[in-house]
């Protein structure tokens, strides 16, 4: 480029000021040098910019076209330096974060002590809830959510796969007997998950791709942890993800069925609303999850349960 950015800057605090007398001052350098900076952006552009008089100046036509790319211009420099301090800056203020109730009572806020001790200007209010709040209207930084498909309007970024398991007790396998193929699970208690909004059907990906099956059973309810618990009461089969029952299956509380028959793939996500700068407060608690759970999850390593299923 010819023109130098910096002249453009200065023509554009003159207009802004009314006079060179003005611009100065507000950018605290002498007039001369500001009546120089905008006779030279003249020569390089080959126009004129400004008529001047003793009392005040005008706008030629080539002046004001100039001058409107130079307020698009400021723009731009403004929001340069706000992302710049943005991503820079300590994350402080407060956090307002959603997350769903299983994930965000076992994973999320027992992260947090270590989280809000590396960043003591900063103070979290977490909610709790498996209801989708609104962000923008009530006032969240972020959601943690588990789902097969994040809202088309919020930006999401993958923090897990949720591996599901089809499981129950020994104690149940031994009374009820082992389902071998899904249409076994008519002969079960199948006891449903009801937030996924798929009631009384599970999806599957098999070897002959993708299958629903119908499920009936004594229980249906709302919360991953209430059914967790229900399954390990011996009452029936439930698709559980193993960051709440991996113990249970290591320890053999619980037992694997059909595993070359995967549930559908839902993952753990964090989302935002649409910004041109992430606010370094939300960037930093991602980035700080994204480390915490790892590309393997925690709560799924070493874990043989993820490659075998009881078949006796």
């Amino acid at each position: 480029m010819k023109t130098d950015l910096n002249l453009l800057v200065v023509y554009a605090r003159v207009v802004e000021a009314g006079s060179f007398s003005e611009a100065a001052r507000r950018m605290e350098v002498s007039r001369s040098v500001i009546s120089k900076a905008v006779a030279k952006l003249e020569r390089s552009l080959g126009a004129r910019l400004i008529h001047r008089t003793t009392r005040h100046l005008s706008l030629t036509e080539i002046g004001k076209a100039v001058a409107a790319h130079c307020d698009r211009l400021l723009e731009e420099v403004v929001q340069i330096e706000r992302m710049a301090e943005s991503l820079n800056a300590e994350p402080r203020g407060v956090l307002r974060v959603s997350a769903s109730v299983a994930f965000g009572t076992l994973h999320v806020a027992p992260a947090l002590a270590s989280f809000l001790t590396a960043h003591p200007e900063l103070k979290m209010e977490l909610t709790i809830t498996d209801r989708l709040v609104d962000l923008a209207e009530e006032g969240f930084d972020m959601a943690i959510r588990v789902t097969g498909e994040p809202p088309p309007q919020l930006v999401a970024r993958k923090l897990a796969p949720v591996r599901r398991k089809l499981c129950a007790t020994p104690e149940y396998f031994r009374q009820r007997g082992i389902p071998l193929t899904p249409a076994d699970l008519v002969r079960h208690n199948c006891l449903d998950y009801t937030h996924s909004g798929e009631q009384g059907q599970w999806r599957f990906n098999g070897p002959q791709g993708e299958i629903s099956v119908p499920v009936t059973g004594p229980l249906h309810v709302d919360d991953d942890e209430a059914l967790s618990q229900a399954v390990l009461g011996d009452l029936g089969l439930g698709l559980l993800p193993t960051f709440i029952i991996g113990k249970d299956l290591q320890a053999g509380r619980l037992q694997a069925v059909l595993s070359e028959y995967i549930p559908v793939e839902r993952h753990v996500y964090a989302m935002y609303l649409p910004t041109r700068h992430l606010p370094s407060k939300v960037r930093t608690f991602i980035d700080f999850l994204v480390a915490q759970i790892g590309a393997d999850p925690y709560w799924d390593r070493d874990n043989d349960f993820r490659h075998g299923d009881r078949k006796d």
